[in-house]
């Protein structure tokens, strides 16, 4: 499994990949489906009845406006904040059929999942039942061999300074792992192949490297402190105190249950012509507390709010989802968030994605801007960016596209 690198306010997009069976209609025939948006201003308008938030209306409608292309399939975006909010969804909810994309959607949110781990484990930080910098071989001694002589603490896991290198998976291109999608590997394999490998030649603390496998260790010293499954904690310490309805953990679970809009992955033919291939139903199992979270832009947005609002995790251990690690040079990652100046303002969030699916949850620590997407994205796991995500991104922080950092692979 090899490790990739990701933008906090981008996910990904097209590239033709390599063999798949065809699953539905080409991309180069979309249905045309109207986009849908609301939006409330809580300022009113101007004399000249310009909004005076600052939220581009038109601007948003018109990046979500020429979906579904051969870049996303669907789009469901959430700008809010103290001047007011704006919500629009576009696309299709499957290519079969062409029917409008449902707008509070179910999708697969990735990383973002991270957020819900960072913010478990600190509220047991903060019930003193996990000692943010214990060594982690004190708490697993099972899973580490003695190559790890060098202690890493939990703070070390939370932003990705830990050495651990990645875990292993089913493979590294779209044509391997979608044979296996309906396989299962576990959290406790995928631990165990990544301390196999023996730790990076870096002291713990003093380089960031972003890898799953840190909030895969994560998952499991929940499990151990608690002596209850991961899902059961995150679910009983993060969603239900924010008030999340819709957020689910699927485990072995392939498949979406509730409203939702299916995700392609854009595949390469022999005669050169590229096909989509349903992704929807997928065992993420692997990916546990790294990335397996379903949710909807609703929630997200609840949850964002609730967690920076200091809701769910009380301080001072808050304070770990707003710090980078000052040993690590150039470290933009803290406790399950990632920081990102755009223009004059400073957005702390995370990306996540999985094959059929792009998300991202954004905010200023203030709230005065909060930032929510779910797109569809045809090769959500490209070094691409993704024009769809990129204008989607410009438009809802009203910033040129210049201004803002084009996506990319999140590798998550």
């Amino acid at each position: 499994m090899r490790a990739r690198t990701y933008s906090v306010l981008a996910a990904s997009l097209v590239l033709a990949l390599a063999a798949g069976p065809l699953a539905s209609p080409a991309f180069g025939a979309p249905p045309t489906v109207p986009a849908s948006a609301s939006s409330s201003d809580p300022s009113g308008p101007g004399k000249d009845g310009a909004r005076k938030d600052g939220l581009d209306e038109e601007a948003l409608r018109a990046a979500i406006g020429g979906v579904p292309n051969q870049y996303a399939t669907a789009a469901l975006v959430r700008v809010g904040g103290t001047d007011g909010t704006w919500r629009g969804s576009a696309g299709v909810r499957d290519l079969t059929s062409g029917r409008p994309a449902f707008p509070h959607a179910r999708f697969r949110a990735g990383s973002v999942t991270k957020v819900v781990t960072a913010a478990t484990v600190l509220r047991l930080a903060a019930q003193d039942r996990i000692d943010l910098d214990a060594s982690v071989q004190g708490y697993l001694p099972e899973l580490f061999t003695p190559a790890f002589d060098r202690p890493i603490s939990v703070r070390h896991l939370l932003n990705h300074t830990s050495g651990v290198k990645a875990g292993d998976g089913f493979g590294d291109d779209f044509a391997e792992v979608y044979a296996h999608r309906f396989d299962t590997l576990t959290p406790q394999q995928v631990a165990a192949s990544a301390v196999a490998k023996g730790p990076e030649d870096f002291a713990p603390g003093t380089r960031q490297q972003y890898l799953n496998i840190n909030y895969t260790i994560l998952g499991l010293l929940i499990e151990k402190v608690t002596g209850r499954s991961y899902a059961s904690e995150a679910t009983r310490l993060v969603l239900r105190p924010a008030g999340l309805h819709h957020t689910s953990f699927p485990g072995t679970d392939p498949r979406i249950h509730g409203p939702h809009n299916r995700g392609y992955q854009a595949v390469e033919q022999p005669d050169g012509t590229v096909e989509p291939v349903d992704v929807t139903e997928w065992n993420h199992a692997d990916r546990w507390a790294a990335g397996d979270m379903i949710s909807t832009t609703a929630d997200l947005e609840q949850l964002l709010r609730k967690l920076f609002q200091g809701w769910i995790v009380p301080q001072p251990e808050l304070e770990e989802m707003f710090t980078t690690p000052a040993g690590a040079p150039g470290a933009t990652r803290s406790a399950g968030l990632e920081r990102k100046k755009v223009g004059d303002q400073v957005f702390w969030g995370k990306t996540g994605s999985r094959y059929g699916y792009s998300a991202l949850i954004a905010g200023t620590r203030d709230l005065s801007r909060t930032f929510v997407y779910s797109v569809n994205a045809t090769d959500a796991k490209s070094a691409n960016p993704n024009p769809v995500i990129d204008a989607i991104t410009a438009a809802a922080l009203k910033q040129p596209a210049s201004a803002v950092e084009p996506s990319t692979t999140p590798g998550e």
